[in-house]
């Protein structure tokens, strides 16, 4: 095999876990743990790929010093490597803790191997003016095993909430800054010269020489204080790295400057009838590697300012999720892609003017890519609609995909006009490719695309870009002023909770949310500052005042709790012709009556009760929750279990051809059974994917609830530990308020710990007993029903009826165990099987009946249970049929309350 063809063969690898990142983006809804997959396939699978492969490419072309162990040693590396990072993603999705260990030895092994490869290599070459350069391919390579050490514990999911935060903020610095960073800003002194076509002056060395020292003792400066806990340290640490970061730019500048005007000459003399110099516009190479620093010294200020500004270092670590974006996508991913756009068509080779057809095609749609991916992702990060943020980070997803398209073709044009002869060496000069002057037609259309995102988004959810339907005005004539009121939203309430305006002002809220939980502002006539996180202001522009009107919050529950503002009008302004409703009615916004707001039993739309049909059947697709419990195995002492939940919302069939936008834990209403014995440890991560606060409360523990049951915003997450010290079927849910209805949207589930002395059942089920309450068709929960406490179904795990159309299974003699938990949040159940009797009974934590009671011969008809209640029942079938089960509150179960065992001979 030629070198060009090992080195092409080693980037397909690269190019792989690129595609496998971009594939998962795609489908991140239905895939858990979503977020950490993407950032690790594409850290730790595509870049950490490519800074094995090519930091020693570089190594060797710079030291001109074979590597100990030649390209076996590395291809040992790579595949080491490979199997270990895939060993941890496979680890933290299923999860399985046993396969995250040796995957993080793996991949740690490689990297410190790498440098001491590195290390030997550059002691054994001879002095040259490069050779100081491959210290930071050493220094990186030292950096990673440490990272990768932290994530272990981290995955582990053993440590107090400072612990983890300390230990996650010293993970992301020692890998994405000491590993990534550190290797992008070394590759740098020697990949941008030769992208730029620029010459290595004395003082560019000496710049190299001088930054490394800069950005280690950085580095430095924010591990010793994660360590020591001084989170002060952090934010000077970053600075200290930034500095190192801008000598690099700073040459990277000069260097810029210098060769501009030489590859100008170049392409005047290479353009026939050119007298004057050709203004010619940078390849997709350069300015992706420019835009790439940027994004990083960004996002270095960036993570020292959210560290410093976090109240502990568990918010901190939280907090710290958000710049993923910005160091991901604007830093790692693009340098990623830059220097593949120049040095894919290195490797491929084939002669000149092959390598400049390949180039060509890297560089098509350059100007458009590059607006797209970088204006793009300025907008995710700025303050914008959610609905704007999911377009535009499609519109940047889908341009950084292209390059794996492009990268596709460059290989076909190659394989197809290669010469016959032997290809060029790997590290041959890519040739200067005579440039097209820039076309503003590719500039328009890359802003014109981000427009159209904008304008996508604004109309996927208008309210939340603050347009309003129309002023508030009442017939009154404006007076040309403006009325500004601070308000603040705290505590399901917001103060102050009434405001005055002259009649015939425009008014104008200022808007801040100081709570822990999402809120937002909506005025009757449609003007709102949309979902505000905790910290974040809007001004809604209510428009001009004529008439007394209502605003409230409208996330769902929240008006309900009181979290309303009244708008009062004093005085009096002239009035035009039209100041009344021909219906007498006041008018508000142009519209009589009063406007609900989201989540409201008057919320314009299909309702999805009109939609019940008790008695219809599920489609044939139709797949019912399955609701056995698989044993636990043999019983070796306690364990700590390790589990995942992540908020999500979906929208779920609940009753057939009814649907409802459900918020969940682990897209599942209720969420996934949790199972154990007396004396298990479980940790528990909680990531909220969703667009409002939440939390979790686990009955099954007893802790103070003041931090693990604290609210979290979208985009963070926190550990739960917690040790099961007594037996039961217990609850868990968000205790966000209004509590009653996060658990009414499906924010449920149980936890089945097991009493010591359990005998084997032949087969176990678990049954949860929960109420919707129907909004609109595909639509979240009615906040109002909930606290009528008038449900429109009354389900088992989840849909209506379920187990009536598909029913459990049982044969005759079988002793068949059946959890219970009454999840609520507001109805009782009475758990009976029809045609069956209970010879055990367990419930709250006690038997109530085994072995017949006391007197030898009784038994029982009902495990009554209250809301948030559970237990189990046993029983064996005396012959073959079916035997329903339902609530005895007859009608709750003809809600949708009951199912069937279908039991054979």
């Amino acid at each position: 095999m030629t070198r060009a063809s090992w080195h092409l063969r080693a980037n397909a690898l690269v190019l792989a876990w690129l595609l496998a990142a971009a594939t998962l983006t795609v489908a991140h809804r239905w895939v858990p743990a979503a977020q950490w997959l993407m950032v690790h396939l594409l850290l730790l699978g595509a870049v950490s790929s490519a800074i094995l492969l090519w930091s020693q490419h570089f190594a060797d072309t710079l030291l001109r010093q074979p590597a100990p162990g030649g390209r076996r040693g590395l291809t040992l590396r790579l595949a080491a490597h490979t199997v270990g990072a895939l060993l941890v993603v496979a680890g933290l999705a299923v999860p399985a803790f046993a396969l995250v260990v040796p995957g993080g030895v793996l991949v740690a092994g490689a990297g410190a191997a790498q440098a001491v490869v590195l290390l030997r290599q550059m002691r054994a070459a001879l002095p040259g003016r490069f050779r100081p350069l491959v210290r930071w391919y050493v220094a990186a390579g030292a950096a990673l095993p440490l990272g990768v050490a932290g994530g272990v514990v981290l995955a582990r999911g053993t440590l107090s909430d400072e612990l983890h935060g300390r230990l996650y903020v010293a993970h992301v610095t020692l890998t994405l800054i000491g590993w990534v960073a550190v290797t992008v800003l070394g590759t740098l002194m020697v990949l941008w010269p030769t992208v730029t076509h620029a010459r290595i002056e004395p003082a560019d060395e000496a710049a190299g020489r001088r930054a490394l020292p800069v950005v280690l003792a950085g580095l430095a400066v924010v591990v010793i204080g994660t360590a020591t806990g001084l989170r002060v340290l952090v934010p000077a640490g970053c600075v200290v790295v930034a500095v190192g970061a801008g000598l690099i730019g700073a040459m990277m500048w000069r260097q810029w400057r210098s060769a501009a005007p030489v590859v100008a000459a170049n392409a005047a003399r290479a353009t026939p009838g050119r007298t004057a110099p050709v203004h010619v516009p940078p390849t997709f190479a350069p300015v992706a590697l420019a835009a790439s620093t940027a994004w990083l010294a960004g996002s270095l200020l960036a993570f020292g300012a959210v560290v410093a500004a976090a109240p502990g270092w568990d918010v901190a670590a939280d907090r710290v999720r958000g710049l993923v974006a910005p160091f991901a996508v604007g830093f790692a991913a693009q340098v990623l892609l830059g220097a593949l756009s120049h040095l894919l068509p290195v490797v491929l080779g084939g002669g000149p003017a092959v390598t400049r057809r390949t180039a060509a095609e890297l560089d098509r749609g350059a100007v458009v890519r590059l607006v797209l991916v970088n204006g793009g992702l300025l907008l995710f990060c700025a303050p914008v609609p959610s609905a704007v943020r999911v377009v535009v980070s499609l519109v940047v997803l889908g341009a950084l995909a292209a390059f794996l398209v492009l990268a596709a073709r460059a290989v076909l044009i190659a394989r197809r006009t290669a010469p016959a002869g032997p290809t060029a060496p790997v590290d041959e000069a890519r040739p200067a490719v005579p440039q097209r002057p820039v076309r503003s037609g590719a500039l328009a259309v890359g802003v014109g695309g981000l427009a159209l995102a904008v304008v996508v988004g604004v109309a996927m959810d208008p309210p939340s870009a603050g347009i309003a339907a129309s002023d508030v005005a009442g017939g009154v004539t404006a007076t040309g002023r403006t009325t500004t009121v601070a308000v603040q939203a705290q505590d399901m309430r917001f103060s102050p909770a009434r405001i005055e305006v002259p009649a015939g002002d425009r008014l104008v809220v200022e808007v801040t949310n100081v709570d822990d939980d999402v809120h937002d502002l909506v005025v009757a006539n449609g003007a709102t500052s949309g979902r505000l996180a905790p910290g974040e202001s809007a001004r809604v522009d209510v428009g001009v005042v004529g008439t007394d009107t209502d605003a409230w919050c409208s996330v769902a529950g929240h008006r309900l709790m009181g979290m309303t503002l009244e708008i009062a009008v004093t005085g009096e302004a002239p009035r035009t012709a039209q100041s009344a409703d021909p219906s007498g009615a006041p008018t508000v916004g142009g519209h009589s009556g009063d406007h609900m707001g989201h989540g409201s039993a008057s919320t314009p739309g299909v309702s999805a009760a009109d939609r019940l049909d008790l008695m219809a059947e599920p489609d044939a697709s139709f797949v019912a929750r399955d609701a056995a419990l698989p044993p636990l195995g043999p019983d070796d002492g306690p364990v700590t279990r390790h589990v995942r939940l992540e908020v999500q919302e979906v929208v779920r069939e609940v009753a057939p051809g009814v649907t409802q936008r459900l918020w969940t834990f682990g897209g599942q209403a209720p969420g996934p059974v949790l199972h154990g014995r007396v004396g298990d440890t479980f940790v528990v991560t909680l990531v909220n994917d969703g667009s409002i606060g939440h939390s979790i409360d686990f009955h099954a523990g007893a802790l103070a609830p003041d931090d693990v049951m604290r609210t979290i915003a979208p985009g963070q997450e926190l550990t739960y530990r917690f040790t099961a010290t007594r037996s039961g079927v217990w609850m868990y849910h968000c205790s966000t308020m209004p509590m009653s209805v996060h658990i009414a949207n499906g924010m449920l589930g149980a936890v089945v710990i097991e009493p010591d002395g359990l005998a084997q059942a032949d087969r176990q089920y678990v049954v949860v007993q929960h109420e919707l309450y129907l909004g609109e068709q595909g639509g979240e929960v009615d906040a109002a029903k909930v606290a009528g406490q008038v449900p429109d179904l009354v389900v088992l795990n989840g849909y209506a009826n379920q187990y009536r159309d598909r029913p459990l299974t049982a044969a005759v003699g079988e002793r068949v165990r059946l959890w219970v938990l009454d999840a609520g949040p507001n109805r009782p159940s009475a758990f009976h099987v029809v045609g069956g009797q209970f010879d055990t009974v367990f419930r709250e934590g006690d038997y109530t009946l085994r072995a017949g009671g006391s007197t030898g011969t009784g038994g029982a008809q009902v495990l009554a249970l209250q809301p948030a209640e559970g237990g189990f029942v046993e029983l064996t079938f005396p012959q073959a049929g079916t035997y329903p089960f339902v609530t005895h509150v007859m009608s709750d179960a003809e809600k949708g309350a009951m199912g069937r065992v279908r039991v054979t001979p």
